[in-house]
């Protein structure tokens, strides 16, 4: 039976969960910057991201696949802006992105991975 790896266990959800050398976020939201824009939501969540694949030993590079959630999807080039100049070249992944009530008004943006180890 192969391992199961999990991260920042909640009694809720785990942050990361690692299994077969594949690594899954939870959907991150901003921290500090709830309540500013969506770019700058943006570059905290992919902040956040970076941070995170690290611990588990993997990078930007390695996504596999992006889910992005909006409060409004009229904001999708200014958060598209901000994505565009984070994510790896060459090693973009498959993405969707969808509008969707989030879980606090403050936040506008929710990113959720999952990448290679």
């Amino acid at each position: 039976m192969s391992k199961i790896e999990r991260y920042n266990v909640g009694p809720r959800m785990s942050g990361i969960v690692v299994h077969n050398g594949t690594v899954y976020l939870s959907g991150y939201v901003a921290g500090t910057t709830a309540g500013q824009s969506v770019a700058a939501q943006t570059a905290d969540i992919l902040e956040q991201i970076d941070t995170a694949l690290g611990s588990v030993q993997s990078d930007k590079s390695r996504i596999l696949q992006a889910t992005i959630w909006l409060a409004d999807m009229s904001t999708f080039a200014e958060m598209n802006s901000v994505w565009d100049k984070w994510v790896s070249a060459g090693n973009t992944p498959v993405r969707a992105c969808v509008e969707a009530k989030l879980a606090s008004p403050k936040l506008t943006v929710e990113i959720r991975v999952i990448a290679a180890q």
